[in-house]
C-alpha cells in the first residue's frame, strides 16, 4: 500500500498543497512551527479520521475557512488499483468521508483499511502521561490484533456506564447491580487475559529493539500490566460488591480493567522518573517500531511510517543506529520531518530507494529533490 498523492485545502496552517509521493521515502525539513508536522497529521486524519494530536477537530480547520478537505489516492494491490480518499472536517456539521465516490455510514467502518503507525513528540503522555494514555494506546493496538477485542471493550465499556449510573440513584437496585457487575467481571476477566498475554507477546521484540537502538547491556528495560482485577470472575464479583457501599459515595466504580496500567521501567525505577531525555525517545522509539513490526506480521502488509522529529534529544550514535533500521525491508513508505537536513540527506544515503525530499516553510510545501 503506498500514498501515492495528496491535496490540501484549509488544513491548520498549510493553505493549500499537492504533492505526489515516493513509493519509499519521503522527507520533509524546516525550522519549528513552519507546518511538517501538520502534514503528518492530515495523512493521520486520512487514515485514522482523527488527528494524532487529539485535538477536537475544528482546530484543524484553517483560521478564516469554513472547512477542511483533504484528498488522497492510495496504490493498492497494483499501479492500476487506485482508492481515492476524500475528508471534509466541517467544525457544526461532523465529518464527511467517502472513498471512490461512496460516502461511508460509519467512519469506524474506514479505520485499519490504510494502517499506519506515527513516531510524534506526542509520544511522552506515554511515559508522562496517567494510565488512561497508557490503558488507551495498549488498547489500540489489541484492537488491531483481535477482531473480538473492541466488541468485548465496548460492552465493558457500557455495563461500566450503567453501574455508575445505578449508583448514583437515590435508591439503587441490588437486582439490577448484581446483573451489571455480572456482565463487567465477565468481560473484565476477558479483557485482563487478553491484555496480559499481548504485553508478554510484545516484550521480546521490544527488548530487541531498544537494545539496538541504544547499543549498550547496562540498559534494561521492561513493560509490565499492572491490573488490580483477578482472572476468576465470581472473585471479580465479590470485589465488586464490596465496593459497593464506598461506590455510591463517589458515584463511580473503583475496581476493574478500566484501572489498569502499563509500568514502563528502566532498570528497576519507572522510565519518566530517572530516563533521560534520550533513554526516554530510545524507550518510545522501540515501542513504536514493535508496534508497527507486530501489525505488520498481523495484516501481512507494510502500514505507513510516519516519523515527526525523529532525531530530536538523541545522540549521533542513536540516530545512526535508527537510520540503519528503518533501511530495512520491513518498512514500506516513509514520511519523515526534521529540522536539520543532514539527518535526512543521511537517511536517502542509507535507504538507496526512491525518494522525495521537500521543504516546508510558513505552511507552503516545494520539492526540492527526488531521485531519478
Amino acid at each position: 500500500m503506498i500514498l501515492s498523492h495528496l491535496e490540501i485545502i484549509a488544513f491548520k496552517s498549510i493553505a493549500t498543497a499537492s504533492c505526489d509521493f515516493a513509493p519509499k521515502l519521503n522527507c520533509f525539513f524546516g525550522g519549528n512551527g513552519m507546518g511538517k508536522t501538520n502534514l503528518l497529521d492530515a495523512i493521520h486524519y486520512l487514515s485514522m479520521v482523527r488527528s494524532h494530536l487529539n485535538t477536537i477537530d475544528r482546530m484543524a480547520i484553517r483560521h478564516g475557512s469554513s472547512e477542511s478537505i483533504l484528498t488522497a489516492d492510495y496504490q493498492t494491490d497494483g499501479p492500476e488499483e487506485i482508492d481515492r480518499i476524500a475528508l471534509r472536517i466541517r467544525p457544526d456539521q461532523g465529518k464527511l468521508l467517502s472513498r471512490n465516490g461512496r460516502v461511508y455510514k460509519r467512519l469506524s467502518e474506514h479505520i485499519g483499511r490504510y494502517p499506519l503507525v506515527i513516531i510524534s513528540p506526542q509520544d511522552y503522555k506515554l511515559i508522562r502521561g496517567g494510565s488512561n494514555e497508557r490503558r488507551a494506546w495498549l488498547d489500540r493496538l489489541l484492537s488491531q490484533h483481535d477482531t473480538l477485542y473492541l466488541d468485548q471493550l465496548i460492552r465493558y465499556e457500557r455495563a461500566l456506564q450503567q453501574r455508575n449510573s445505578l449508583l448514583k440513584g437515590d435508591r439503587s437496585d441490588p437486582i439490577l447491580l448484581s446483573i451489571g457487575e455480572e456482565q463487567l467481571a465477565h468481560f473484565g476477566v476477558q479483557i485482563a487475559q487478553k491484555r496480559r498475554q499481548f504485553v508478554v507477546d510484545f516484550i521480546p521484540t521490544f527488548n530487541r529493539i531498544y537494545q539496538e537502538i541504544c547499543n549498550s547491556e547496562e540498559e534494561s528495560i521492561s513493560l509490565h500490566y499492572i491490573t488490580p482485577t483477578d482472572n476468576d470472575p465470581e472473585i471479580y464479583m465479590e470485589h465488586l460488591r464490596q465496593q459497593r457501599e464506598v461506590d455510591q459515595l463517589s458515584g463511580h466504580t473503583a475496581y476493574g480493567v478500566h484501572k489498569d496500567d502499563l509500568e514502563m521501567l528502566l532498570g528497576e525505577n519507572l522510565m519518566r522518573k530517572i530516563g533521560s531525555e534520550g533513554q526516554n525517545k530510545t524507550y518510545l522509539t522501540a515501542l513504536k517500531f514493535t508496534e508497527y513490526s507486530l501489525l505488520a506480521q498481523r495484516l501481512q502488509c507494510r502500514p505507513i511510517l510516519l516519523l515527526d522529529d525523529l532525531f530530536d534529544k538523541l545522540d549521533s550514535e542513536r540516530v545512526e543506529r535508527i537510520i540503519h533500521i528503518v533501511s530495512r525491508p520491513l518498512f514500506g513508505q516513509i514520511f519523515i520531518t526534521d529540522t536539520n537536513r543532514k539527518y535526512l540527506d543521511d537517511i536517502i544515503e542509507a535507504q538507496n530507494e526512491s525518494f522525495h525530499l521537500y521543504a516546508v516553510r510558513q505552511g507552503e510545501i516545494s520539492l526540492q529533490a527526488t531521485s531519478i
